[in-house]
């Protein structure tokens, strides 16, 4: 099972290689605006080093957020693009899940992303592999209230890491441990989704209604 695995959920676009659950190569920039200019060449360059071709790929995976309006949309239409092109399938993984991955913690805690305008994406872990809830956005206080007392992953790539007071990384998901957690759900056959984006919220843009009447004076 050779995968390819995309997440650009959060200012970091990742792009890894996974053969049957080992990570052959992975490949990051971190850019919060520049997702659709990197992504295209670190296809390229992790399958490259990865010294495999995308007609050998068995499945794509592609991390569907919660996260960003633009970047989510960026990755999941690549992954999307290249499946059809490929005739190969798509899954989604929540991006959560691979920071809860890389966190590699065998007790509760919970991962913490910035989803601006003052708040934070959220889930709760049994384990590194055990979502037992979330996705949710919330503010700061309200989610540090919510998680008193556990580690918290990824808060540290937030500006409000000083509302938790046990912060671990990683900080920024990784496409390897994503491909992993695909691998993983692929071979005990499920727990991967449909490659839809998960907003938990409206965008920050929005289409204007249309030109307002012009009133008489």
């Amino acid at each position: 099972m050779l995968l390819l695995a995309i997440d650009t959920a959060t200012p970091a676009t990742s792009v890894a290689v996974v053969d049957d659950g080992e990570v052959v190569a992975e490949v990051r920039h971190v850019d919060a605006r520049g997702h659709c200019e990197a992504l295209a060449p670190l296809v390229v360059e992790a399958l490259a080093v990865a010294r495999t071709a995308p007609g050998r790929l068995t499945a794509i995976v592609v991390g569907v957020g919660p996260g960003a309006y633009t970047g989510l949309r960026v990755g999941i239409v690549t992954a999307l693009s290249m499946a059809d092109a490929l005739a190969v399938p798509v899954h989604g993984v929540v991006s959560l899940d691979a920071l809860a991955f890389g966190a590699g913690l065998g007790e509760p805690f919970a991962v913490v992303t910035d989803a601006r305008r003052k708040e934070v994406f959220w889930a709760r872990y049994a384990d590194r592999v055990t979502r037992l809830s979330g996705p949710d956005v919330g503010r700061p206080d309200d989610v540090a209230g919510a998680v008193t007392g556990l580690p918290v992953v990824g808060a540290a790539g937030t500006p409000f890491a000083g509302h938790f007071p046990d912060v671990r990384g990683p900080d920024l998901p990784s496409a390897g441990a994503l491909g992993r957690v695909a691998a993983g759900r692929l071979a005990s056959g499920g727990g991967l989704l449909l490659p839809h984006p998960m907003y938990l919220r409206r965008p920050d843009v929005t289409m204007s209604a249309g030109p307002r009447p012009v009133g008489r004076r």
